[in-house]
C-alpha cells in the first residue's frame, strides 16, 4: 500500500464568508497541489474539503498521514464524535442536528477506502506546509473579493 502524505488547511475571509482551502499530496518526493473554494462558506467546511479533495485525488487505496491544524477535523474523526452523529441521524449527543453532514458522510466513506491517521499541529507556527496551504487556501478565497 502507497504511503501519502497530506497536508491541508482552509482559510475563510468572515465567517460566513469567501472561503478557500488547500492540500499538498506528498508520495516518493513528488507533490501535487489542490486547491478550490466557495463565495460563501465557514471555515470548518473548507478544512472538511480540503482533507476530502486531497483524499479523493487519490487513484487506488493508500496509507495517508493526515497533517491538518484543524482541530474540528481531528477531533471529529479521533474522537469518535462523526461516526456517531451520522449513527444518530446527524444528531449530536445535546440533540441538536451536526455541522455540515454533508462532508463528515463524505470524508467518512473516504476513511472506508484509505488507512488514515490525523496529525493536529498548530497554525501559523511555521510549518513549511502548512504554510503552503494556508497560501493556497487564501488565494482562493481573494478570488471572490470584489
Amino acid at each position: 500500500m502507497k504511503e501519502i502524505d497530506l497536508f491541508t488547511d482552509g482559510a475563510c475571509s468572515g465567517n460566513p464568508g469567501p472561503g478557500g482551502w488547500g492540500a499538498i499530496l506528498r508520495y516518493q518526493g513528488r507533490e501535487k497541489a489542490l486547491s478550490g473554494g466557495e463565495a460563501q462558506t465557514t471555515n470548518n467546511r473548507m478544512e472538511l474539503t480540503a482533507v476530502i479533495r486531497g483524499l479523493e485525488a487519490l487513484k487506488e487505496p493508500c496509507r495517508v498521514r493526515v497533517t491538518t491544524d484543524s482541530r474540528y477535523v481531528v477531533d471529529g474523526i479521533e474522537k469518535g464524535w462523526a461516526r456517531s452523529w451520522r449513527a444518530k441521524g446527524w444528531i449530536k449527543g445535546d440533540r441538536k442536528p451536526a455541522l455540515n453532514p454533508d462532508l463528515w458522510g463524505r470524508l467518512l466513506d473516504l476513511l472506508e477506502q484509505h488507512e488514515v491517521s490525523f496529525r493536529w499541529i498548530k497554525g501559523h507556527a511555521g510549518h513549511p506546509e502548512n504554510e503552503r496551504c494556508d497560501r493556497l487556501a487564501v488565494a482562493e478565497w481573494e478570488k471572490f473579493k470584489a
